[in-house]
């Protein structure tokens, strides 16, 4: 009771990194079809940033829609 022991630790890990994986590349791919470097996406983990960020993928004219016209 009340023990923590290595498997709880490794399932910690494997789960996080799960969920960074689960975000991450989704996010990485949507900003690099919308003309945005890769890295942007990893600003989505930074806190009230990732709104920032959000509403100005959601508002702003990508370079995407900018090379097109």
């Amino acid at each position: 009771m009340g023990s923590y022991n290595v498997f709880h630790s490794a399932f910690t890990v494997i789960f996080f990194l799960f969920w960074i994986a689960v975000f991450t590349i989704p996010m990485w791919r949507i900003a690099v079809k919308a003309g945005y470097p890769g890295f942007a996406s990893l600003l989505m983990y930074i806190p009230l940033l990732n709104i920032v960020v959000l509403w100005m993928f959601a508002f702003m004219k990508w370079p995407v829609e900018r090379n097109a016209q």
